[in-house]
């Protein structure tokens, strides 16, 4: 029989599990929900939603009358939250408090002098957001490559008091890195941890059992940040693969590992990574 070690830090973060109670209490209270945006990156709950009657919009006016909007984990820009302030509709804010944070961070120590770095994915909604709470010039890079060649073709950044925040399911290894860098090459930045403590924790955890597993099993949405970053930091040291679901390990040759390890992404429900669990521990 296969050995099978889940990580204990698998599956829904704070930040994810408040929002996603927060969507299914107003549903089974027969309340009518519009998400601006997915709630969270991870199709079968998006998809459980949508059957319950959750609506997703883009902009205020696509909403359904009378509901009640609620405001993804992954936070909006300034401008859109200041439209649904002053709108008067019904909502419920359901971004993360590490996001929250970090758009405070931006708001108070960002000026016209002061420019912003933010590393992470230029077109994740979280990173969308936050660079919207900048009141100057804003960079975005998504890893320690893209940093340095930043801040070699835009020289006076080096001399500028920057400040620098990270998306918070940014790599924790890559971030040490690029903190390195950023306090040889620049003389007045103002550097802030951002990334989430849960995404630390998680990460840390699988490069452990990545070193010491023959396999690696990661669980949840391919368009989620934080579990494509699993996937990166677990692939160097075995073999990886990528589920959303039990029923995808069917077209994956598991014979030949004896000890696999799974994790599972912050969006990942706890039923989804049980399916994963008991059908590894029965192959």
């Amino acid at each position: 029989m296969k050995e099978v070690i889940l990580a204990k830090s698998a599956g829904f973060c704070f930040g994810v599990n408040r929002a996603v109670e927060l969507a299914y209490n107003l549903l089974g209270d027969g309340v009518k929900v519009s998400t601006l945006g997915p709630i969270i990156h991870n199709q079968q709950v998006i998809d459980d939603m949508a059957e319950k009657g959750a609506k997703i919009i883009e902009k205020l006016d696509e909403a359904a009358t009378e509901s009640t909007i609620i405001i993804r984990t992954h936070g909006i820009p300034c401008t859109l939250m200041k439209e649904i302030e002053n709108s008067g509709m019904k909502f419920l804010d359901a971004t993360c408090p590490f996001v929250k944070k970090i758009h405070k961070i931006v708001a108070e120590n960002s000026s016209r002098d002061i420019p912003v770095l933010i590393a992470g994915d230029d077109k994740h909604p979280e990173v969308v957001g936050i660079k919207s709470y900048s009141k100057g010039e804003t960079f975005i890079f998504k890893n320690n490559d893209e940093l340095v060649s930043l801040l070699k073709k835009n020289k006076v950044l080096c001399q500028k008091g920057i400040i620098i925040v990270a998306q918070t399911t940014f790599s924790a290894k890559e971030w040490k890195i690029c903190k390195k860098n950023i306090n040889l090459l620049c003389t007045n930045a103002k550097i802030f941890d951002t990334i989430c403590s849960a995404t630390h924790k998680r990460q840390s955890e699988a490069v452990t059992l990545s070193l010491e597993c023959d396999a690696m099993l990661i669980v949840g949405g391919r368009h989620s940040s934080n579990t494509q970053k699993l996937k990166s930091t677990c692939e160097v040291n075995c073999p990886t693969f990528l589920v959303e679901t039990a029923e995808e390990l069917k077209s994956i040759d598991l014979s030949e590992f004896d000890k696999i390890g799974i994790t599972a992404g912050a969006s990942t429900p706890a039923s989804i990574i049980k399916e994963v669990h008991n059908y590894v521990r029965n192959c």
